[in-house]
């Protein structure tokens, strides 16, 4: 499955543009980070939630990409763009595992409100109520990102795009904040210090190399 020729690299542009975790905000973030993980929250008992890594898992081939994303970085929304339509085909056809990682380290950029956290516990509701409409719900939540130092969408406003991905039975769990915490104890964790970062069978990749090395898997898909 290679990629289309010609086709514009908008995540090599915007990345070379964006500074995700900028030095003057990792203080903050780490201070974030800390406060966040003093009270571990349990994973979603859901079928598609790995209970040790917290990946969110579609497809079942034997080549592996993680991906770690945090839904109010414009990175990762370029990469989703340039990349996530051949990487979830792929995951459906079981190619490959596709391991989705919510995860939070831009709750310094939302005007106190958390929003990375709050849509990455909102991910892990909808995986957990309603597991076919989980890639749905990622896909209308980057085509609905708010910009960095916005307060970004409220939980009603989630709630209603989990409604819209086929996921109203998330609501309750949206509201009530059930799964705010993981996301920034996912990025801990893992020890993710900006997004997105990708890993292709275990190994990480710099971004730099994405442009390349991404190209190269769907072109040993074929």
């Amino acid at each position: 499955m290679a990629a289309a020729k010609g086709k514009t690299n908008w995540f090599a542009i915007i990345i070379s543009a964006v500074v995700v975790v900028a030095l003057v905000g990792l203080g903050a973030v780490v201070v974030n980070l800390n406060n966040q993980a003093t009270a571990p929250a349990e994973m979603p008992k859901a079928e598609i939630v790995n209970q040790e890594t917290g990946a969110i898992t579609f497809g079942s081939g034997e080549k592996v990409v993680d991906t770690f994303i945090d839904f109010m970085c414009p990175a990762c929304n370029a990469f989703e763009q340039q990349y996530g339509g051949e990487l979830q085909e792929a995951a459906a056809n079981d190619q490959i595992t596709l391991n989705v990682h919510p995860i939070a380290i831009l709750d310094h950029l939302s005007q106190g409100t958390n929003y990375s956290s709050r849509a990455a516990g909102a991910m892990y509701c909808v995986a957990e109520k309603a597991p076919d409409a989980a890639l749905d719900f990622m896909n209308l939540l980057f085509a609905n990102q708010p910009q960095e130092a916005s307060s970004g969408l409220d939980d009603a406003a989630l709630a209603e795009i989990a409604k819209e991905a086929g996921a109203d039975a998330a609501a309750d769990c949206i509201a009530n904040g059930t799964y705010k915490k993981l996301g920034a104890q996912q990025a801990q964790a893992h020890e993710i210090g900006g997004t997105p970062t990708v890993e292709i069978d275990g190994e990480r990749l710099e971004n730099k190399d994405l442009s390349t090395r991404m190209p190269e898997l769907f072109s040993s898909l074929k």
